[in-house]
């Protein structure tokens, strides 16, 4: 089974508004305490990198990708930019950051990504995607998941499998299936929030459910992102 922690930011269980990572970097706001940051480096087992994107610590509702890059919305500040892309470079992480074209800003809600494949709102430009797929390397598939046109709210995936909103339908667990290659588990996080991604920072290594998360809902996101969830 995937190893698990449970944490809250600033006494808030909404972790996954506030943090993005993949199998390379965990990009967290200012502010998360040392000793916070060891433990979910201890289950994540990336390189930690403290950053603000367009003066906000929202982070995980603006940052979208997957291991070969991160994408960043045009409001990004310039020495925020700047920041991301030293840290990376001094700690030797091979990863691409771009910035993206689309007039959206939450691509942490508009893009659900793992390293087989995308699945982009119906809202994003199609040259847009077009680019994005070059950039990460994977295909990108316009779609609606759980009648709602934010992929990345309603669902967390990794390579191996994930979790989804528990109004989620049978052709939502397809297209998760035949696209992304994985199966997803129905689940709830913190307490029956059913949009996933608020509570949940996950990557290949390991999964950081928010504070207020519960026993039984714990034990599924273990079996969906164990691969579990048929």
């Amino acid at each position: 089974m995937v190893e698990i922690t449970r944490m809250s930011f600033f006494g808030n269980p909404n972790i996954g508004i506030y943090a993005y990572a993949n199998d390379k970097v965990l990009i967290l706001p200012p502010g998360i305490g040392e000793d916070d940051i060891r433990e979910m480096n201890s289950v994540l087992q990336v390189t930690p990198i403290i950053a603000k994107i367009a003066g906000t610590i929202l982070n995980g509702v603006f940052i979208a990708g997957n291991n070969h890059a991160i994408i960043l919305p045009h409001i990004i500040f310039d020495e925020e930019l700047e920041h991301i892309k030293r840290e990376i470079r001094e700690n030797g992480v091979d990863l691409e950051v771009v910035v993206s074209n689309s007039r959206y800003t939450a691509l942490g809600n508009l893009i659900l990504c793992n390293n087989h494949a995308c699945i982009a709102s119906p809202l994003l430009e199609d040259e847009e995607v077009k680019r994005l797929s070059s950039i990460l390397g994977v295909e990108f598939y316009k779609a609606r998941l759980v009648n709602l046109d934010v992929p990345g709210s309603v669902a967390v995936i990794n390579d191996n499998g994930g979790v989804i909103h528990p109004d989620a339908s049978e052709d939502d667990l397809k297209i998760l299936k035949t696209i992304a290659k994985v199966s997803v588990e129905y689940a709830t996080i913190n307490g029956g929030v059913p949009y996933v991604k608020s509570g949940i920072i996950a990557n290949n290594k390991g999964v950081v459910v928010g504070g207020n998360t519960t026993g039984p809902e714990v034990l599924r996101v273990k079996t969906g992102f164990s691969g579990g969830g048929e």
